[in-house]
């Protein structure tokens, strides 16, 4: 996981470069006290040396200098190095946002919202502190260790292997320790992820949730998450509690060799009264270096975490990607075809649809009906490469859609849907979401057309308004007017209605299908529909059933045939 997060790291490696080189700064500064205050001793206590005035003003000064430094690489390492992992973070979280649109509606089926949001925030909050003070801590600590076990060891070998015998011993216990608590601190980040989703589906299902009184199930749901995240935090408390008095006794046990030890070989004349002085406070610098390092171990254990369900969402696989070798759609007519498609979905390998052979015409306005589960709209999310065909081909104006780019492919077809999803944020804004340089005009002239002018011309701030999250504040066919008018404004040549109008009272679908009518003109389309009324005069139907296409023709052809459509048509259920 550490090799994988190194190239991040090394995007801004002048800047590590510079905060190791201050760590090491302050780490000399803070390893040259012990030094002084030896000296002092030795020369106070030892008769062949003099202490003098001149002396201690010349050691006060030098600490006083070092301190200075040490105070202004102190100020490096806390301001430009904490702002080298803002970096970092915000680079991860550009890549995991890109990634994330590029993946397929496979990953999003599976995925809770809340719980990929709580990775590409929460999770990556701590990375900052991780990238920062990694590096950081343990270059410290090394130094340190290697320069106290070095100077240790001039005072006295065998007292400082004595010292340093707890060393492995503590890391054993400490890497045993650190594993449960990053394995606690996975569950907490799974566990917070799921309590975002759920309080991300009651709030935007607030409408429901109050519809059916339903608000106490809510709130208990939610009371048997949160109990749940208790639980795993009181766990992570206590690994981190064990941790913690596991060090401490640790510490103290140093503390008593060096007492016991220190003392004997004292009274056996085996060391000076200075070195021994030294001595305890390089054991102390030691004992505050380890005890810093599993400080950081809870940072370091949530950095961790972070990054590992970063890379969750990294590796998820791009289902769907241009081809090598892909080149920009080129429409000039709007031909559409089908050949020997079949199709399943990848995760359930539900088959849907088996050999289906089409051929839609330049400007034909074709609609698919059916039962539900016969292919409609998976048909429909096919073209645009939604999902990919299982076998078989598609092809536009004679390109095969797998070997042109998914932008010039979905730039050349406009999606009208039942469940209209509007951005927060004002009417222009929304509309101009199919065109993003589109003028002030631009955006009106497709509102006109779209028969949205006249609703908006009413609201407080007219194409300013803010019309609320997922456009709460529109009525149904407002919004469907709203999207209709921003597929206007993309102006593409072919259109796919998916069951546009489904939704919509009976006044709003008119209002709403002279809007399309005026859509589609000149345009090839495909439209599905459960209100046959609304396609009758469809240059052609299709009726999709289990077998593929069972019958095509014309409203009245069908009609004569008395088939599936004659009796969908007079609302008769077929055995």
């Amino acid at each position: 996981m550490l090799r994988r997060f190194m190239p991040y790291l090394l995007r801004y490696k002048k800047i590590l470069f510079l905060d190791l080189c201050c760590a090491a700064l302050t780490t000399v500064c803070d390893m040259v006290l012990p030094l002084i205050v030896s000296y002092l001793t030795t020369a106070a206590t030892e008769p062949a040396v003099v202490l003098t005035v001149e002396m201690v003003l010349k050691l006060a000064v030098l600490y006083l200098v070092l301190r200075m430094i040490d105070a202004a690489a102190n100020y490096y390492m806390a301001n430009t190095g904490h702002v080298m992992g803002v970096y970092i973070e915000t680079d991860m979280r550009r890549d995991a946002f890109e990634h994330l649109q590029r993946l397929g509606y496979t990953y999003y089926a599976n995925n809770k919202v809340g719980q990929i949001m709580g990775r590409i925030t929460n999770d990556l909050f701590d990375v900052t502190e991780f990238a920062h003070h990694c590096p950081e801590e343990f270059f410290i600590a090394t130094i340190k260790i290697i320069v106290s076990f070095v100077i240790l060891c001039r005072s006295s070998v065998s007292l400082t292997l004595i010292v340093f015998a707890c060393v492995p011993l503590m890391m054993v216990v400490s890497i045993a320790l650190n594993r449960k608590q990053r394995d606690a601190f996975r569950k907490q980040r799974y566990q917070i992820g799921e309590l975002n989703a759920q309080i991300e589906d009651s709030l935007l299902g607030e409408r429901v949730v109050k519809a059916f009184a339903a608000e106490e199930l809510e709130n208990e749901k939610f009371e048997k998450g949160n109990q749940t995240f208790q639980k795993i935090k009181k766990k992570t408390y206590q690994y981190m509690a064990l941790f913690q008095t596991s060090t401490r006794l640790f510490d103290g046990l140093m503390y008593l060799v060096v007492i016991l030890a220190g003392g004997l070989f004292l009274v056996y004349g085996k060391i000076a009264a200075g070195d021994l002085v030294a001595y305890m406070l390089y054991v102390s610098t030691l004992i505050a270096t380890i005890r810093r390092i599993v400080e950081f171990a809870e940072q370091f254990q949530r950095g961790m975490t972070g990054i590992e369900r970063f890379y969750e969402i990294m590796d998820a696989p791009i289902e769907i990607s241009d081809a090598e070798d892909a080149e920009a759609l080129k429409v000039t007519k709007g031909q559409i075809e089908l050949k020997d498609v079949s199709f399943e979905y990848p995760d359930d390998h539900n088959r849907v649809l088996r050999h289906v052979n089409l051929q839609i015409h330049s400007g034909e306005k074709v609609a698919l009906v059916g039962p539900s589960g016969g292919g409609k709209t998976t048909l429909c999310n096919l073209i645009p490469r939604f999902y990919d065909v299982t076998a078989g081909d598609i092809f536009i104006d004679g390109q095969n859609i797998r070997q042109v780019t998914l932008k010039s492919l979905r730039e050349a077809i406009g999606i009208v849907q039942q469940d209209v999803f509007l951005f927060s944020g004002s009417v222009a804004e929304n509309i101009a979401y199919g065109k993003p340089d589109a003028t002030r005009e631009e955006i009106e002239q497709a509102a006109r057309l779209a028969g949205a002018d006249s609703f908006i011309q009413d609201l407080k701030d007219k194409y300013d308004t803010y019309i609320g999250e997922r456009g709460v504040k529109l009525s149904g066919g407002q919004k469907q007017r709203i999207s209709i008018a921003r597929v206007f404004l993309k102006n593409p040549k072919i259109l796919i209605l998916d069951e546009a109008t489904s939704a919509l009272d009976n006044e709003s679908e008119l209002l709403v299908g002279e809007s399309l009518e005026q859509l589609a003109k000149g345009r090839t389309t495909l439209t599905i529909a459960h209100r046959l009324t609304t396609i009758q005069n469809a240059d052609r139907i299709l009726v999709l059933g289990k077998e593929g296409i069972e019958e095509e023709g014309t409203h009245d052809e069908l009609l004569h045939e008395k088939g599936i459509y004659y009796h969908l048509w007079n609302g008769l259920h077929l055995e």
